[in-house]
């Protein structure tokens, strides 16, 4: 990540949710890698109705960074923005998320801890394309851009803000 001058190596076990697609799991991926620092973790996400997809806590168990991924309804963001100091959602969906931002807009902008990130279809799909076990990605980042690069196939993912 050229802008926060993150480097790191790092091995993730990434699972699919049985009822996951392969893009949600690719932009779980993606907000992983947009936030990677010590003690940022996977969570049991679908699994659980009272974690986000990703967290992370403070040295004294707080809840400091929340992250979700897909288009939760208005009571869960509500609840994270109570339980955590800032909160990141990625939503995805071309057509689905326009329409989930139009009913959730006005009650969500009220949140000053609350940002939301609308990731670009076409990369997200084709990020998901490259899965199979055992990957070996290589991540750049500036911005909300990423450029995910296995052997010779490179795909660029772009996030762009709803709210910030």
């Amino acid at each position: 990540d050229s802008d926060r001058n993150h480097f790191d190596s790092l091995v993730l076990t990434l699972a699919k949710h049985p009822s996951e697609t392969l893009e949600r799991m690719a932009a779980r991926l993606l907000a992983y890698c947009l936030h990677a620092t010590r003690g940022l973790e996977f969570t049991r996400g679908l699994s659980s109705t009272d974690e986000p997809d990703l967290w992370q806590h403070s040295d004294s168990g707080e809840v400091e960074h929340w992250i979700e991924v897909g288009q939760p309804e208005e009571p869960r963001l509500r609840k994270a923005c109570g339980r955590s100091k800032r909160v990141v959602l990625y939503c995805f969906g071309e057509r689905t998320v326009p329409v989930w931002w139009e009913k959730h807009r006005s009650k969500l902008e009220r949140f000053n801890n609350l940002e939301i990130l609308q990731v670009d279809q076409a990369g997200c799909d084709e990020l998901a394309a490259l899965s199979r076990p055992s990957l070996r990605l290589q991540c750049t980042m500036e911005g909300n851009d990423a450029w995910f690069s296995a052997g010779d196939q490179s795909v660029q993912v772009t996030s762009v803000y709803l709210k910030r």
